[in-house]
């Protein structure tokens, strides 16, 4: 999958008319859609094209749990075209694949829903909204995060990878802990798939990290205190805690082009929210303060390496 472009003025246009829409009309789903449904899953392709080259695929996982569905709703209301066109200022060819996690455990009708990587504007915004917000979790310790890290893990194929040994891009955002383990049940349940015995997190994430560059996003320092800690365990400085949850896809444009080299440096990220995105004064801000640490993490932070006296807690480090 991946073919296709993504126009931005047409894809703001089509963002608006659903702006004034309660959350029921934009999200239709009822049930599981049948196109997202994981029974039977083999693998989820990003392939290179005549229209994108040197493609890169980028999965982006959602909660879809009751306390995180303000952010599909606001990416589809708002902030989607601004985070594809982000995307796209720094990594042209990107492919983006759009999933959703909720419970498992607890018996959640749709704990794993998998789309497709698209370019198209249009399909991105199909997968987006053929999520069906269950709105459940809550009654014990975390949410079934480890399903989205087994599928990228286990069942996806790149060429950005294959051909090139470039890792793709793993984003999930949410505010809960993660499980201890994949579950060899759920994957029968859900997938169909026999595995010999449940995968332990560590396990999953060491398999996640040869493919993918994987970070956790947090939406807003709040729900920070409640769960960076456990997540930093796994994932490290690749744990972002944002400052308001609409600075999703700009922060991820960044991370991207901070990985990649796009970005040299803390000045060059600066350089680039000004006059690529048009974010000035706090807006900018606060997005470099998400950034900051991983920036100094990679060696990308330029000026001695040395994170601001506002990023130097250990958890909660974005407020804005």
């Amino acid at each position: 999958m991946g073919y296709g472009r993504s126009d931005h003025d047409a894809h703001v246009a089509r963002s608006a008319v659903r702006a004034s829409l309660p959350r029921e009309e934009v999200f239709k789903q009822r049930v599981l859609n049948p196109e997202m449904d994981p029974r039977g899953l083999t693998v989820r392709e990003s392939r290179d094209s005549a229209e994108h080259p040197n493609s890169l695929g980028v999965m982006f996982w959602i909660d879809e749990t009751g306390s995180m569905c303000e952010i599909p709703e606001n990416l589809a209301k708002h902030t989607l075209p601004h985070f594809v066109g982000d995307l796209m200022k720094v990594e042209p060819d990107a492919q983006v694949f759009f999933g959703a996690i909720g419970d498992a455990t607890t018996g959640e009708a749709s704990p794993l829903q998998v789309g497709q990587f698209e370019s198209s504007d249009e399909l991105m915004d199909k997968w987006l909204t053929a999520v069906h917000l269950v709105r459940g979790g809550g009654g014990n310790a975390g949410e079934s995060y480890d399903l989205a890290m087994y599928v990228a893990a286990r069942h996806t194929a790149m060429d950005c990878f294959e051909k090139r040994g470039r890792k793709g891009y793993f984003f999930l955002c949410g505010d809960e802990p993660h499980l201890g383990s994949v579950k060899k049940r759920e994957i029968k349940q859900l997938i169909g798939t026999d595995i010999p015995k449940d995968i332990p997190i560590v396990e999953i994430v060491r398999e996640l990290k040869r493919t993918f560059h994987p970070f956790f996003l947090i939406p807003d320092p709040d729900r920070a205190h409640r769960v960076e800690r456990i997540w930093r365990e796994l994932f490290g400085d690749n744990v972002i805690t944002l400052a308001v949850p609409e600075d999703t896809g700009v922060v991820s444009a960044i991370l991207i082009g901070l990985t990649e080299g796009h970005l040299a440096d803390m000045q060059s990220v600066k350089a680039k929210l000004e006059s690529d995105f048009g974010r000035k004064g706090q807006e900018r801000d606060r997005v470099l303060r998400a950034v900051e640490a991983y920036a100094v993490s990679i060696g990308r932070a330029g000026q001695g390496e040395r994170p601001s006296s506002t990023n130097s807690r250990p958890y909660g480090n974005s407020r804005p």
